[in-house]
């Protein structure tokens, strides 16, 4: 089945449905060192860097090209709202992004797409958001007749055996009728389980990473034994693994770090530190889950990112592993763009469980 990816990022959305056997066909991003890095990795993808309102309705996309649209608009797109689509809405233009995905929804008319997005869309503005973007895809009017099925679910990774405390909105679209969605939802757990038995089990920052070496000047280390089922499922065919490097902390940042033990955060330090996050300065501990990896996860007061025993932010290839990226995925760019691309991604794990979960919807037609 023949895929889009929009907003595509580094590919982790794309990742799952090409090991679910899916094509993506193309895919949009319009950073250049970010779409770098997903061009590098899938050289056989057309993409697309570029502005997405330049493009949804130039003819770059056109009816039947996908099967399948993937992406998760940013949410800053969903910053404002009207009183209804047709006031205001859909046509303002700080929620370019998501009308931009309609329109592309629209001209290719996919069996099924699939929306990625934080979990507080569900509740801004009271649900109104919500309810519009739901009303912009299931309207028989702004859908020329065929409207779209809707489906949705607040999930989390720690239920797919990912170990951060990561919450995300999915919102799926399908012309098919009739689905019992949880019920194909329990079934495509079950199917994966039979393959992968502890696909879905819990997992810790050390099942994660606890099998990667000290830190290299250039982030090259030679692919470790694995010792956890996790580690196992991420390893990758190559015999070095890259991003393995650490962020430059001054003498000062390193001597806080001491300080702070497994669970503790700034609050063990006799001085005030100017961060805004809850966090800041937090260490990590073995044998628990990480909270969510965001950008900020190379810096000390961006939130609970200290390696558990060494005085140090995780790796890009630490948090890699936490996001549930394989060993082989090479990330490429400065320090600040490869923390983007991996604080910002979909989790693989989840889009190849959302991957299979289509496959099963689109049985049904």
């Amino acid at each position: 089945m023949n895929a889009i990816d929009l907003f595509c990022g580094c590919g982790g959305l794309s990742l799952g449905f090409m090991k679910a056997g899916y094509i993506i066909k193309k895919a949009v991003e319009f950073d250049q060192p970010i779409a770098n890095t997903y061009k590098l990795n899938h050289p056989e993808v057309e993409v697309i860097v570029d502005d997405i309102r330049n493009i949804d309705t130039t003819g770059v996309f056109k009816n039947g090209d996908a099967d399948i649209i993937i992406g998760g608009p940013p949410c800053q797109g969903f910053s404002m709202a009207g009183a209804r689509i047709r006031q205001g809405f859909i046509d303002d233009p700080r929620n370019y992004l998501f009308k931009h995905y309609y329109n592309v929804v629209k001209e290719v008319r996919p069996k099924v797409f699939v929306m990625e997005n934080v979990k507080g869309m569900k509740t801004m503005q009271n649900g109104k958001i919500f309810k519009e973007i739901l009303g912009t895809f299931s309207d028989a009017e702004t859908m020329e007749g065929n409207p779209y099925h809707l489906y949705y679910k607040v999930i989390k990774a720690l239920d797919f055996g990912i170990p951060q405390k990561r919450e995300r909105l999915i919102i799926i679209g399908t012309l098919i009728s009739d689905i019992d969605f949880d019920t194909l939802w329990e079934d495509t757990k079950q199917e994966i389980q039979k393959e992968y038995s502890d696909y879905f089990s819990p997992v810790t920052v050390w099942d994660a990473i606890g099998n990667l070496p000290k830190v290299t000047h250039d982030g090259l280390i030679e692919s470790p034994s694995s010792m956890t089922s996790y580690q196992r499922y991420l390893s990758g065919n190559k015999s070095i693994i890259t991003n393995h490097t650490q962020s430059n902390h001054s003498a000062k940042v390193i001597e806080r770090m001491q300080q702070i033990g497994n669970g503790q955060n700034y609050t063990q330090l006799h001085e005030t530190i100017n961060s805004v996050h809850s966090g800041a300065y937090g260490r990590l501990c073995w044998d628990e889950a990480a909270p969510t990896i965001t950008t900020r996860f190379d810096t000390p007061a961006g939130g609970r990112f200290t390696h558990p025993v060494e005085n140090r932010t995780l790796s890009p290839r630490e948090a890699a592993r936490i996001q549930s990226f394989p060993d082989d995925f090479v990330f490429y760019g400065a320090k600040r763009e490869i923390s983007r691309q991996i604080g910002n991604a979909v989790p693989p794990k989840i889009s190849y469980f959302l991957a299979r979960l289509i496959e099963k919807i689109l049985e049904k037609s």
